[in-house]
């Protein structure tokens, strides 16, 4: 009898985690054993069931997939999280591999991709959408990094944040931290982002594929 991967799926939109789950089960050698449809609630569904691999989204309401990630491997740092997000930029990517994700897969991408991302990292091996991999090696090469690539986790958690139009107070209760904290993020992001107002920090989240215009 076959040892079936065990894997939780992480997307708050019900329509693309029922499609998931059909296209993982129907490989055979997938159990999707538990759903949560945001950040907070992968970080309690992972905890009760312990699954192989994590499957999850970065842009969900709350924390979203970055801090969520962030949250479970300070709890299970052997956790093999695998990123399916629409976001294809280096920066995202980049992002999401050094807080520690096995994987990262496009979601414009074959459905072979996601599969062989899973089994990938059920066997502690690392897989990249091959055209998103492509633009992480230009980027290397051509020495042409980003502002946003140079940012923290953290920092890049409430860069996202705040784009998306939250205050300062909504952020810092959402990421657990002081509203000082929060703050003084806020400040250091206007720094190293050379940007003064909100409107300049939407215009650049939006510029660098942070979010959808």
């Amino acid at each position: 009898m076959i040892t079936k991967i065990r894997v939780i799926l992480v997307d708050d939109h019900n329509i693309v985690r029922s499609g998931l789950r059909r296209l993982l089960e129907l490989g055979g050698d997938i159990e999707v054993v538990a759903e949560a449809s945001s950040g907070e609630q992968a970080c309690t569904v992972y905890g009760e069931f312990l699954a192989d691999v994590l499957v999850m989204d970065l842009s969900m309401p709350g924390i979203g997939g970055l801090e969520a990630l962030r949250r479970i491997l300070a709890l299970a740092p052997s956790a093999k999280v695998v990123i399916f997000s629409m976001h294809e930029n280096a920066a995202f990517a980049t992002q999401a591999l050094s807080a520690g994700a096995r994987c990262y897969v496009a979601k414009s991408g074959f459905a072979d991709e996601l599969l062989l991302a899973v089994r990938e990292a059920a066997a502690d091996r690392t897989y990249i959408s091959p055209h998103i991999a492509q633009k992480i090696v230009l980027q290397s090469i051509s020495g042409e990094h980003t502002p946003i690539s140079r940012l923290s986790t953290r920092e890049f958690e409430v860069f996202r944040l705040l784009a998306e139009g939250m205050t300062v107070e909504g952020i810092a209760s959402i990421l657990h931290i002081s509203q000082k904290t929060a703050a003084n993020y806020q400040t250091l992001l206007k720094q190293k982002l050379g940007i003064s107002n909100a409107v300049e920090l939407v215009r650049f989240a939006i510029q660098h594929g942070v979010i959808i215009d």
